[in-house]
């Protein structure tokens, strides 16, 4: 795949793959890359037969298995590797209930790849949670910071009919996606191009966050969580945010952190800023493994485990 995923005329020939896609009832769970491998390991030269095998698994397919118009602008955006006589989409579609969301192929290994995963479902499942017994109040101002395909930030937004959303990301492919998702579910959101909290204004009645929080070498964006064993990046990102929430505004924060014999770092480095702040606050472990083949690699061999971690946090009224 080339530096850049999306070339000139690819917004409108995705915006119709997706239409095409929600007509057809497309639904596609994204799994794991290591998972994704094995499974297509079990039949390496496998072609797709369904969409599923398109637009989820990645496999190549035979021209005729889309509509011809749809190929066509599909192919004349680039949006298409040729594979012999066959082609090879360079992106995926995943679904969550009834939505639809456009990222980046397998395998995301390229620097600007747009993450979607188990980590989505996991972040959407806990925002849902937290907002089921206390949503954010009538015409809520939201920001889903690092959005990635906005995920987040549209499954919540689509709970309330006035939500001001806006969704911000450091990757301008990941703010293209997050663009379109957002046209494809009827969710009018602004797109803020820049590093989290500088590249917006003003305060908001709900920040969420889902940061990257692995080590990665190569630092990609979408996948590296910055030193200390990848929890500054979320750390950074929960204490600059808690100074723009507006009176009674809620912070929420799903991330992973690594546990050394038994302790969590990052809640011991958060907790002061959260007090000092004086918010009112609750901090749960949603999953005590995550990412185990992560410890196998020299950087976390000190490491106990990967916890993925649920911050809501509150400024009183």
């Amino acid at each position: 795949m080339s530096d850049t995923i999306f070339a000139s005329g690819a917004e409108q020939a995705l915006s119709s793959l997706l239409d095409y896609l929600q007509a057809a009832d497309y639904r596609f769970i994204t799994i794991t890359p290591l998972t994704h491998a094995r499974v297509l390991g079990r039949q390496p030269d496998r072609s797709a037969t369904t969409l599923r095998d398109v637009f989820g698994w990645n496999l190549p397919f035979d021209p005729g298995l889309l509509p011809g118009q749809l190929l066509a602008a599909l192919d004349a955006a680039g949006l298409l590797a040729h594979v012999g006589e066959q082609r090879r989409s360079k992106v995926r579609v995943s679904s969550i209930a009834d939505a639809l969301f456009l990222h980046s192929a397998y395998p995301t290994d390229q620097e600007n790849a747009v993450f979607f995963g188990p980590d989505t479902y996991r972040y959407v499942r806990f925002m849902q949670q937290a907002l089921s017994p206390a949503p954010p109040g009538p015409k809520p101002r939201i920001l889903d910071i690092g959005c990635g395909s906005g995920a987040g930030g549209l499954m919540v937004a689509s709970q309330y009919a006035d939500a001001r959303l806006v969704l911000n990301d450091i990757n301008p492919e990941a703010l293209v996606c997050a663009g379109l998702n957002a046209g494809n579910a009827g969710i009018e959101a602004q797109l803020a191009l820049g590093d989290s909290l500088a590249a917006v204004d003003g305060q908001f009645d709900l920040i969420m966050a889902n940061p990257p929080y692995l080590v990665d070498d190569d630092a990609r964006t979408y996948r590296h969580g910055g030193d200390r064993l990848g929890r500054s990046l979320s750390l950074r990102m929960a204490t600059q945010s808690l100074p723009r929430l507006a009176p009674g505004g809620r912070l929420l924060l799903y991330t992973g952190i690594a546990i050394v014999k038994g302790v969590d770092e990052f809640l011991l480095e958060l907790k002061p800023a959260l007090d000092d702040a004086g918010m009112e606050w609750r901090y749960q472990e949603l999953d005590p493994d995550v990412f185990g083949e992560e410890l196998e690699r020299d950087v976390y061999r000190d490491v106990d485990r990967i916890a993925a971690v649920g911050l809501e946090a509150r400024r009183p009224l």
